[in-house]
């Protein structure tokens, strides 16, 4: 069992944060995991084919699963807005020395392979070596997705928002894991093969993440600082409802027309005009007439989540469908680019994480 005693302060500065390198640190240990979660299916069918393309024996090295994982894997941020690109660029500007130590204390319970010991020689180069094996991955594995997995999170993060204004501070760890529990301000993860642990906390940093599942991560970054990276609700609707290229015009694009049908396809995760109108490549006034006219016949529904308006489809947009899909995907002409991260799964402590 592993305790956090809770101040006032620390309820006070309870804060969200973001972090494209993290999706990268966790979906790596998925793939290298001999058994995978069944909500994933639908994503490792599809990637398995590109991953080909890439050395992948190597970048697995980098994450592999097990109780340990590197922290520059999983740095996050306060902005919203942080990209892979400049999770990345942060990375590539680390002393060598620090990556080489963080993925030795990785493989500290084994012998660490040939082919990262080959890369681990040369630490002058390796911030930038590692830069370009992440990046090659990101356009390949998660790139294609990332809007549905930033729309996932930005979705949870709405929700528990919304549950600290209504009900309170606490309500937002009620549903976070089902490891965690929240009792006279002490929040306890229980962890039976982890020691017994109690820590005082001043300072919380929540982190939604897609491929955690079902996983927990904690960070402990300080003394008094820790983040716990957790599922973000409806991570299996990523996956549902995605285009396939085999279908050209159906019944539902004959009925409403190609736009607003791709549209309806696309909402059974929340996303906002600027999001769609990216996917589509159109521009956001033309979305926003389209939007306009779903939802006044009753086929999506919207709610306002910070600064922007997110949409969804409604059960009639759903049947207006015609059926629910299988997971599958359209692969893009273009895919969107990368990020950044730091350290990782069930339950992990900061430097050279404790997968617990």
């Amino acid at each position: 069992m592993i305790e956090f005693h809770l101040s006032v302060d620390a309820l006070g500065k309870t804060r969200f944060a973001y972090s494209p390198l993290a999706e990268v640190g966790c979906s790596l240990r998925l793939l290298g995991e001999g058994r995978h979660a069944y909500v994933m299916l639908p994503w490792l069918r599809d990637v398995r084919e590109p991953l080909q393309r890439l050395d992948f024996d190597l970048l697995q090295t980098l994450a592999p699963p097990g109780r340990w994982a590197p922290d520059f894997l999983f740095a996050w941020s306060y902005n919203p807005a942080i990209t892979i690109e400049q999770q990345l660029d942060a990375m590539s500007r680390l002393p060598g020395e620090e990556i080489a130590d963080d993925l030795r204390d990785t493989w500290k319970d084994s012998t660490v392979p040939p082919n990262l010991s080959e890369l681990l020689a040369d630490e002058k180069t390796l911030p930038g070596r590692v830069s370009d094996l992440i990046f090659d991955y990101w356009q390949v594995a998660i790139a294609p997705y990332w809007q549905r997995i930033r729309s996932v999170r930005d979705d949870d993060i709405a929700y528990r928002g919304g549950r600290a204004f209504t009900d309170g501070i606490f309500s937002m760890f009620a549903d976070l894991h089902p490891e965690i529990t929240l009792v006279d301000r002490v929040l306890k993860i229980d962890k039976p093969q982890h020691r017994h642990a109690s820590y005082e906390g001043t300072e919380i940093t929540l982190l939604p993440s897609v491929f955690i599942w079902p996983n927990l991560i904690i960070g402990h970054e300080a003394q008094d600082e820790f983040s716990l990276t957790y599922a973000a609700r409806g991570v299996g609707r990523v996956w549902e409802g995605l285009p396939s290229s085999a279908n050209a015009m159906g019944d539902l694009e004959s009925l409403i027309g190609r736009t607003r049908a791709a549209i309806l396809r696309r909402l059974d995760v929340p996303m906002t005009t600027t999001q769609l109108a990216r996917d589509l490549q159109q521009s956001p006034s033309t979305i926003s007439e389209h939007l306009a006219v779903l939802r006044g016949n009753g086929l999506l529904i919207s709610w306002r989540a910070g600064r922007g308006v997110l949409y969804r489809r409604t059960p009639t947009g759903v049947l207006a469908d015609g059926r629910i899909r299988s997971p599958r995907r359209v692969r893009p002409n273009q895919r969107p680019r990368l990020t950044l991260g730091s350290r990782v799964t069930k339950g992990c402590q900061h430097r050279a994480r404790d997968h617990l």
